[in-house]
């Protein structure tokens, strides 16, 4: 009897690191699946999004023009000044107004804030597709967010940058990202998902860090698939 009882322990044993190991990959499939669909995500080739972004009692407009893993610009309006970063064939540039330390002047995007800034070429994450992309992901647990259930993954990209992200364990939307910003722990909570041509994007985006606080984004307009100049992209010549 005692053999047997532990034949069927060993069995479930197996059985159970055997459906944790095919856990990672189930997850991220309904995660992908929830978002539109594998086929919908990859044909997506530009991206234009208009956000507005509220901070310290200001309403920034803010719009990102994407060319997916390609080019990447960001401009905002601060109190009549434009702020712009753009990344393009792996370089960056940006313009600061002189309120926020610059002079308003192209200038060199240093290569710390230049890294940060070229994952997000990738709209999508590092789940998509991530054994494409060389990345590793790793099922931590389930875990409480907000009296919510949610999925920990542990995203490991093949350039060693960690990103911790959490599912929704009923929708399989991303509900929070955990990742270094600019030297510091911060975090990205995800909300109120909006469609737009079959493919799911938060309208809300609370961004938290010790330099910054708060910052809350509002997805205002999402276009898909729009004939982009890559003049936008091209550092001015003082």
């Amino acid at each position: 009897m005692k053999r047997n009882q532990l034949f069927i322990a060993l069995v479930a044993a197996s059985i159970s690191v055997s459906s944790y190991a095919q856990t990672v990959d189930e997850i991220v499939e309904k995660h992908v699946a929830a978002m539109g669909g594998l086929d919908k995500l990859n044909a997506v080739s530009t991206l234009v999004t208009e956000r507005s972004l509220a901070v310290q009692g200001m309403e920034i407009p803010t719009k990102t023009t994407l060319v997916v893993g390609k080019s990447l610009r960001s401009e905002s309006t601060v109190m009549g000044n434009s702020m712009v970063q753009v990344v393009a064939d792996s370089k960056g540039w940006m313009i600061r107004p002189t309120m926020m330390g610059g002079t308003g002047e192209p200038e060199d995007m240093p290569a710390d804030q230049l890294k940060q800034q070229t994952s997000q070429l990738d709209p999508f994450g590092g789940l998509v597709n991530y054994k494409d992309k060389g990345n590793t992901v790793e099922l931590i647990g389930k875990e409480k967010q907000d009296k919510r259930d949610v999925y920990h993954l542990k995203v490991t990209s093949k350039d060693g940058q960690v990103i911790d992200e959490f599912l929704d364990a009923n929708t399989y939307l991303l509900s929070k990202v955990k990742a270094n910003m600019n030297g510091q722990d911060g975090e990205i909570n995800f909300s109120e998902y909006k469609d737009y041509e079959g493919i799911k994007f938060a309208s809300s985006m609370d961004i938290t860090n010790p330099q910054m606080g708060v910052m809350t984004f509002i997805t205002n307009k999402v276009t898909i698939n729009s004939k982009i100049d890559d003049a936008v992209f091209k550092k001015p010549v003082k």
